[in-house]
């Protein structure tokens, strides 16, 4: 008679999930992935700003981040294309990810060689560069997580690569606004040096990532049976329309359906009229933050704060407060459903921008910062939690790559779209004018939210 497993025994059990080797390279694998972002994004903005670039220029600037929201388009050639030469010594999901991290790796190195006073022009084009391998490296890294462990490992290894990807959130930010601070002479108001020096370290951490990939084993692939059959099916139906085209000419025209058409219509054969609602909340959810959040560097600093108090407030103890925040979502959500916590952190993501529409009004004020930067981030991780899961429950597992590629380009085209134009409007209404509308912008996505959650029990009953 077996003995039965006590409660000790099995939370042990649950947790060495977190000690195989596919969670562990998850881990460096999502440094690799987080280290790109707020290198083109924030960390760039406090760069511009400081060598005196115009508000509105730094918000058009931001939408080299629209890469991330059209990703959708060559997520399928990601996903089925592979790439000569390297694709035959590593495999299809490695030599995307190793083609990619090197594109990311000589980009940044670019980009710190420039000097946005000298050559702002060339510097956007090598940030456009990054953007766009960046994004190309999350599309692989995401088909590498699917098909590199079973479903019942995939919280696993989605939590080490969250974790890994905000460790280099802090480092892209903190890390790399101290080393531009340690290299700066003092007596210059603005050092372009100190930049230089700081994205070229930023550019080598990039090794980390490639290293990985390097050691890493390339997934088991193949299509099931079924996948299969109907690629076959396809393929005879096709040659029967067209008996005159060349068997090449065939393959071709079922692999471009295939990768670029039948992910998007199962999505919307699925779900139907419902799917325009979805999309929308999918398209709005994160416009508060997104919005409010390219402008609040340059906020900081017009505050007087200097790089070393951001850095240690925001960068560090924000992603802290982040990934607290994203512990309590997920025990919320397991509480009262994801529909509710959608709501929750919806309501809560656009309360906290008001806190920086107060913010404006006190001015230079540390404690003030480190509430108003604690409750945003605690905030926006209960958020991410909520919103992740629901997104996992929307994607079929059949085209789970490009359907996931295609939501989380939704998420970001709208509002990165809508950031561009941020810098107008603080010149235009000043900063706490300016945080107290992307608070009003999260109101209608509650109204979607609940609509959504209305059709979900619908459907579920």
């Amino acid at each position: 008679m077996s003995q039965p497993i006590s409660k000790t025994q099995s939370w042990l059990t649950a947790l060495s999930v977190y000690t195989r080797p596919q969670a562990l390279r998850m881990f460096f694998l999502g440094f690799s992935s987080g280290l790109p972002l707020l290198l083109v994004l924030g960390t760039l903005s406090f760069w511009l700003r400081e060598a005196q670039i115009e508000l509105s220029t730094i918000g058009m600037v931001t939408w080299v981040g629209l890469a991330y929201g059209f990703k959708w388009a060559w997520a399928p050639l990601v996903d089925r294309f592979e790439l000569p030469l390297l694709g035959k010594l590593l495999g299809r999901r490695r030599s995307w990810l190793l083609f990619s991290q090197c594109v990311v790796l000589m980009s940044l190195m670019a980009m710190g060689f420039c000097d946005p006073q000298k050559n702002f022009g060339v510097m956007i084009c090598f940030t456009a560069l990054t953007a766009f391998a960046s994004a190309t490296q999350d599309i692989a890294l995401d088909a590498y997580r699917i098909e590199c462990a079973e479903l019942s490992e995939q919280a696993a290894l989605a939590a080490t690569y969250q974790t890994g990807y905000r460790l280099a959130m802090i480092w892209a930010g903190a890390g790399a606004l101290a080393l531009a601070a340690y290299f700066s002479d003092n007596s210059l108001a603005y050092d372009p040096q100190a930049w230089h020096l700081a994205y070229c370290v930023m550019a080598a951490t990039m090794l980390v990532g490639i290293s990985t990939v390097l050691l890493s084993p390339e997934p088991q692939q193949g299509a099931k049976h079924e996948t299969q059959r109907q690629t076959i099916a396809r393929r005879q139906l096709c040659q029967k329309k067209h008996p005159f085209w060349s068997e090449k000419r065939v393959h071709l025209s079922v692999w471009f359906y295939e990768a670029a058409c039948l992910p998007f219509i199962d999505f919307f054969s699925r779900f139907r009229w419902h799917a325009l609602i979805i999309l929308l909340l999918i398209a709005t959810y994160r416009i508060s933050d997104v919005v409010m959040g390219v402008m609040a560097n340059p906020f900081y600093q017009d505050l007087g704060f200097t790089k070393q108090e951001v850095a240690a407030v925001s960068k560090v103890f924000g992603v802290v407060m982040t990934l607290l925040g994203a512990f309590i979502g997920g025990i919320i959500s397991a509480k009262w459903g994801v529909m509710k916590t959608l709501f929750l952190g919806g309501l809560l993501s656009a309360l906290t921008n008001l806190l920086f529409s107060w913010l404006a009004l006190q001015g230079h004020h540390l404690p003030y910062l480190v509430m108003t930067v604690s409750a945003d981030n605690l905030a926006a991780g209960i958020a991410s939690v909520a919103f992740l899961a629901y997104l996992s429950g929307l994607t079929n597992v059949a085209y789970t790559a490009t359907q996931y590629a295609l939501f989380s380009s939704v998420m970001l085209l709208l509002p990165k779209f809508l950031a561009g134009f941020s810098g107008f409007i603080v010149e235009s209404i000043g900063y706490s004018l300016f945080f107290v509308s992307t608070a009003l912008m999260g109101v209608p996505v509650l109204v979607l939210v609940v609509w959504a959650a209305r059709f979900r029990e619908k459907v579920k009953s």
